[in-house]
């Protein structure tokens, strides 16, 4: 139990299945955390969440917190992150209009291409170059379509984040660039493109101001302090995507540093001093609290294949086979759904093998390498953007509870990889919030516990580099990995 005069910070992650937070010291002490579940409504390509949850289940999760010993005394600053591109609409009050339209809410085709049409040199300098239907602006514009009075009534957009920052502060509040991005801000100037958005008839009126993460917009309420037990005055700090806090969470905040989320799905976020620009708009980069910018993407490959493939197999068992058989050169481009976002993008990939496995425990050895496989091409494809892939590699993810995939990924990458404790996107915020008396680096360093680091094994390099530069070959002959990829991946292999 901390005392009064031990700092602490709260960070809260609001998911899509639920609300996490966890209370942490600058010196790295876990005090508490907690969660609470949240309830989605999907029905096609419709996925939608009632905002009013959100603040439930942050006042329900930081009392669990409390009840399982974390004292909020200590508390200096509270942050908290949201799921990339969800929306809603706030009145002049606050109180949520409309349903929140989720992350992977599709229903916005019509309006991303109007979108993209509009706004084609500001995405380019934006470095991503197309929108999604996914994301933020194309959701905004569907929206004010079905509620043309939103601004003359005084309605404002609001991010997931946006929704329990103001209850937090009791009025309104900016938005970080972060969520914002794919709302069409321009995270290098900290500005809306207004001349863009009045193309799309978005009024200047609905759009809340921005500023930069780890920017402090205010402080607890007296009504805030009463339902969540936080010190009324507490700082409340602007936040970041989901993504971007579990990179801070990782750990991986130097230049050059990158955090490898395998779950479900591959996800790759690292820092850079420039911003990538990417003629294929593969990768988009987030804007850092220090100025930096944060590049990454999502691939396709991932874990989730296991839970379907495997679900009745004893994953121990299997993995102890599995290790035998490493390297195999049985190949798998293992997809968990159809189509490919990152290091290369094709809506038609396919998942496929080079050949029929061999019993169970080949088909689970080639899913666990062809993930790495991918892994690696993902780093070569940063590399020939020109960012910067030489330094340390975190870890994070469901997957990394499986050790053999571990030495894998390390093996196959030719590179030391770290895994962290306690790293989740509660925790990124936490370190945000904390950055604000002192630096996010060293934040970072003494509040993120590394748990080991794992050495590449220079027997089995050469049978990986061959495997791998196949792996890619049968890629671009199926038209979906342009050749001047491939050929930087034989490139950098040869070097």
């Amino acid at each position: 139990m901390t005392g009064p005069a031990e700092d602490a910070w709260l960070g809260v992650d609001l998911g899509t299945q639920g609300v996490r937070v966890v209370v942490v010291t600058s010196g790295g002490r876990l005090l508490g955390e907690g969660s609470s579940p949240l309830t989605s409504h999907r029905d096609g390509d419709r996925h939608e969440q009632d905002p009013e949850e959100w603040w439930r289940a942050v006042c329900a999760a930081i009392g669990q917190a409390r009840a399982a010993g974390a004292e909020l005394r200590g508390v200096r600053g509270v942050a908290v992150d949201a799921t990339s591109g969800t929306i809603t609409l706030l009145d002049r009050s606050g109180a949520c209009v409309t349903p929140a339209l989720m992350y992977d809410d599709g229903r916005a085709s019509a309006e991303t291409e109007q979108v993209n049409a509009a706004g084609t040199d500001q995405w380019a300098k934006a470095g991503y170059r197309r929108m999604q239907r996914s994301w933020g602006l194309p959701k905004l514009r569907w929206l004010l379509t079905r509620f043309p009075r939103a601004a003359e009534d005084g309605w404002r957009l609001a991010h997931q984040n946006d929704v329990v920052n103001r209850r937090l502060v009791g009025h309104e509040t900016p938005t970080d660039t972060s969520n914002a991005l794919k709302t069409g801000a321009d995270a290098a100037d900290v500005t809306w493109p207004e001349e863009v958005l009045a193309a799309l008839g978005v009024p200047r009126a609905v759009l809340p101001d921005l500023v930069l993460p780890g920017t402090v917009i205010g402080r607890v309420c007296a009504q805030a302090a009463d339902e969540t037990g936080l010190p009324e005055g507490t700082a409340v700090i602007a936040g970041m995507t989901d993504g971007c806090a579990a990179q801070l969470g990782s750990g991986a905040t130097a230049l050059g540093s990158w955090n490898s989320v395998l779950g479900t799905t591959l996800v790759l976020k690292g820092v850079t001093e420039e911003l990538v620009h990417d003629p294929h708009g593969v990768v988009y980069s987030h804007r850092s609290p220090t100025g930096r910018w944060l590049p990454g993407g999502a691939s396709s490959v991932g874990a989730g294949l296991v839970a379907r493939e495997f679900a009745a197999a004893d994953l121990s068992r299997l993995t102890r086979e599995a290790a035998a058989l490493l390297p195999t050169d049985l190949l798998r481009y293992p997809l968990v759904s159809p189509g490919e976002r990152f290091p290369f993008v094709a809506p038609d990939a396919r998942g496929f093998a080079s050949r029929e496995p061999v019993g169970e425990a080949e088909s689970f050895a080639a899913l666990l390498q062809g993930t790495a496989y991918i892994e690696r091409l993902c780093f070569d494809y940063l590399d020939m953007l020109g960012a910067p892939t030489d330094g340390a590699v975190v870890l994070t993810g469901g997957a990394t509870r499986n050790p053999v995939w571990n030495q894998l990924r390390a093996d196959v990458l030719r590179r030391p990889v770290t895994l962290p404790r306690h790293a989740q996107p509660a925790l990124g915020m936490a370190v945000l919030a904390a950055s604000t008396h002192g630096s996010l680096d060293r934040a970072a360093a003494t509040m993120v516990r590394l748990d080991r680091t794992i050495e590449p094994r220079d027997s089995v390099a050469d049978q990986h580099q061959d495997g791998y530069l196949r792996l890619t070959e049968l890629l671009a002959r199926r038209g979906w990995l342009p050749h001047p990829v491939a050929a930087h991946a034989r490139e950098r292999t040869a070097s």
